[in-house]
């Protein structure tokens, strides 16, 4: 079974920073990309960044350029979400995701975690 473990959630005050982890596990795939979406509160869901396994491919959506930085540790299908200057429109709860192919192209997302960003 496929499982996305996510981390790094919480709350923050404006301008500080905080790294997000997903950790994907149960698949076995060598072409996939991972990423992170978010969804705030009334509104739709909207992607953050994304990372492909081939050659760590990003890209970001864009109220995260210039702030957020995705990267994927070395070899292994995990992602990370450095935030940086953090503003309280930031405030969502942000979804892990993995597409991959296994015969077709499936995709799972994670439970969420919540960011909130607040002095």
């Amino acid at each position: 079974q496929v499982q996305l473990v996510e981390s790094g959630g919480g709350l923050v005050q404006p301008g500080g920073s905080l790294r997000l982890s997903c950790a994907a596990s149960g698949f076995t795939s060598s072409s996939y990309a991972m990423g992170w979406y978010r969804q705030a509160s009334g509104k739709e869901r909207e992607l953050v960044a994304g990372i492909s396994s081939t050659r760590d491919i990003t890209n970001y959506g864009e109220s995260a350029k210039g702030r957020f930085t995705i990267s994927r540790a070395n070899g292994k299908s995990t992602v990370y979400l450095q935030m940086n200057s953090l503003k309280p429109e930031d405030t969502a709860v942000y979804y892990c995701n993995l597409r991959y192919y296994s015969g077709s192209l499936l995709e799972v997302w994670g439970q969420g975690t919540l960011v909130t960003v607040s002095s």
